[in-house]
């Protein structure tokens, strides 16, 4: 038995105990450098009503508790995959399964989740991974060994943060981790930048954003040297992809012939993660490059982006593209994938975290009223791959399989995550108060500086109109901030508490400090006017003369479910960018919004693109052809 030595034994001994103490302990969380600006409210804190809860109600009953196939999915780590990357399934369903438990707290779905979670724990291999190769086939390149251990460990991570913090599941966190740290990294280890499917194998360096999160759970160094090593290759083979950014290059010409979006953002969220462990503001700065550059360069009306043409056709529309300026390119037949959007969405959720900057919360926005929701099948049960803004708009073909007798793809795996970020951004709380991101009817439980709970109920049918009503119930009448999101496009806002007018600015937030009370009322009126807007100008002048039309954050389309004459030429009657449209009763029952809208030949009838139904084939036409 090992004695305590002699001189000095008190504080030695003392010094002995502490440390075993925090070895018995177990894991010791990683330190953040960097605290977000706003913070998600707690599990079950915000209900959604209405337009947007209807949704996710749709979502979950009918593909998380529906038709997902659990088991097939855990299926591929038992007996090898049926084609590359399809180990990616089981991490990208049990994540928005948890996300969604987050917001529900629903029993039933916290089973489903609970054992699909143990089984896939049984599938461990020899040396702790859980992987669809088997360990002498290991890391597997080709077959997208590190992007399924990647959603391996984020559907751990969910399942251990959101739902169940059982040490199992960090058990098997640490040993995917750890299998993956002993065979890839500097040689005689395989390069990460040297695994993957793809032309660059951005896809691969994609696993930072989970190993990230392993460290913040357990502090172990070994995870953030692994992080640090992953963001010294750049991200890609050949290219340094987050050098790239730093630099401000354009996103289409970043990552050679792959600029592939959804990968570019999700290595980027792990650059996130990193940034605020290590303070270093060189990452901070490569970020919100990308995300300025993307919202500016790449983001089309409905919230998304990404194209084939011109520039990447190889790529199948899931490559950045130029896309805001290129979108009415009458040559493009790809774009705006799904998953792309909802990882849009995600990245935007960070910076609004990081930063408060409330141009991330009108790209939210933008994306959840029309560009996820419009990729919903009606039935709730999957999303479409690709989206049009003229033609079919859905489309199922792409990267994917039948599993269990399930048709699966990546994007009716992510959209349901977009789903469930709805909630989690919607409202939230900063240092001063509550922050209201959202419009969409509900309540959210808050809370005040020193943690006085802060009731907020919004009555509102946004986006039928732009009023809103929030009554504000503090636990006890004391000072704090609400700070309230003023959308970029709502240029004539009115604004009043307890009936008094205050003074906003669009795209701002419009903070309200006072001595809040209960029964105390604000009372918002967005600018809702339809706006009227020219086509961008980009490569190709078939795309030049069209234009689109949007009320408030809500983009009309013309429907030929209704309308036999919906992509000919029209002139819109307008006045100062603006068109005076009536709003009607919809003429099918599955549409949110119509309107009638004037032209120089009388009126025609629009829809919110959203509920533009087009899986059984038929077109929408967003961006309209002006008329000679």
């Amino acid at each position: 038995m090992r004695s305590f030595p002699r001189k000095g034994s008190a504080v030695s001994a003392l010094k002995t105990m502490l440390m075993m103490a925090c070895l018995s302990a177990g894991p010791v969380a990683g330190h953040a450098q960097v605290h977000d600006v706003l913070l998600p409210l707690p599990a079950a804190a915000v209900h959604l009503n209405g337009y947007l809860q209807n949704d996710i109600e749709n979502s979950l009953l009918h593909w998380n508790k529906g038709v997902v196939p659990y088991a097939g999915f855990v299926e591929t780590f038992r007996k090898g995959r049926d084609f590359f990357a399809q180990g990616e399934m089981w991490g990208k369903a049990v994540r928005s399964g948890c996300m969604l438990y987050r917001y529900t707290q629903d029993p039933e779905l916290k089973k489903m989740l609970q054992a699909t979670v143990n089984d896939l724990i049984s599938t461990r291999r020899p040396n702790g991974s859980i992987s669809a190769s088997v360990v002498s086939k290991q890391p597997d390149g080709p077959g997208g060994d590190l992007w399924e251990r990647k959603y391996v460990l984020l559907g751990l991570e969910g399942y251990y943060s959101l739902v169940d913090k059982d040490p199992r599941v960090l058990r098997a966190m640490i040993g995917e981790a750890d299998a993956t740290l002993a065979q890839i990294g500097p040689a005689p280890k395989v390069s990460i930048t040297d695994q993957g499917w793809s032309p660059n194998h951005i896809e691969s360096s994609t696993i930072l954003e989970p190993i990230m999160r392993l460290y913040k759970i357990t502090g172990y160094k070994r995870y953030l040297d692994f992080a640090q090593y992953i963001v010294n290759t750049g991200g890609a083979k050949g290219y340094n992809i987050i050098a790239a950014a730093y630099e401000n290059k354009d996103p289409y010409k970043m990552g050679g012939p792959y600029p592939k979006a959804y990968e570019m953002m999700s290595l980027f969220e792990g650059v996130v993660e990193y940034y605020r462990t290590t303070g270093n503001e060189r990452w901070k700065q490569a970020v919100m490059n990308l995300y300025q550059k993307i919202r500016t360069e790449e983001i089309t009306l409905i919230g998304n982006g990404g194209g084939d043409q011109p520039y990447h056709p190889a790529v199948m529309g899931e490559a950045w593209d130029n896309t805001a300026k290129e979108q009415t390119n009458p040559d493009i037949k790809r774009m705006m994938e799904t998953c792309v959007g909802v990882t849009w969405m995600k990245l935007c959720s960070q910076i609004l975290r990081l930063t408060g900057d409330p141009s991330a919360a009108d790209e939210i926005e933008k994306y959840v009223y029309n560009g996820l929701i419009g990729a919903m099948k009606p039935e709730g049960d999957g999303f479409s791959y690709v989206n049009l803004l003229n033609g079919v708009k859905t489309n199922t073909h792409g990267w994917g399989g039948k599993v269990n007798g399930v048709d699966v793809t990546c994007c009716n795996l992510n959209g349901p995550m977009g789903l469930a970020y709805i909630p989690y951004v919607a409202v939230m709380n900063s240092a001063q108060g509550p922050v209201v991101n959202l419009y969409n009817a509900g309540t959210a439980e808050a809370a005040a500086p020193g943690g006085k709970k802060v009731r907020l109920d919004l009555v509102t049918d946004f986006p039928h109109s732009g009023k809103v009503v929030i009554n504000v119930t503090p636990e006890s009448a004391g000072q704090f901030g609400i700070r309230l999101r003023i959308p970029a496009w709502s240029k004539e806002t009115v604004l009043k508490v307890n009936g008094r007018k205050q003074k906003v600015n669009p795209g701002t937030y419009q903070n309200i400090t006072r001595v809040w009370s209960p029964g105390d009322k604000i009372e918002l009126t967005l600018d809702m006017r339809c706006r009227l807007i020219d086509a961008p100008h980009g490569s190709n002048r078939a795309g030049d003369n069209y234009q689109a039309l949007v009320s408030g954050p809500i983009v009309l389309a013309r429907d030929e479910n209704t309308d036999p004459d919906f992509n000919q030429p029209v002139h819109i009657l307008s006045k100062g960018g603006y068109v005076k449209v009536m709003p009607v009763t919809p003429t099918l029952s599955g549409t949110r919004l119509q309107f009638r809208v004037p032209t120089a030949n009388g009126y025609i009838q629009m829809v919110d693109y959203a509920s533009v139904n087009s899986w059984s084939g038929k077109r929408v036409c967003t961006w309209l052809p002006k008329a000679k």
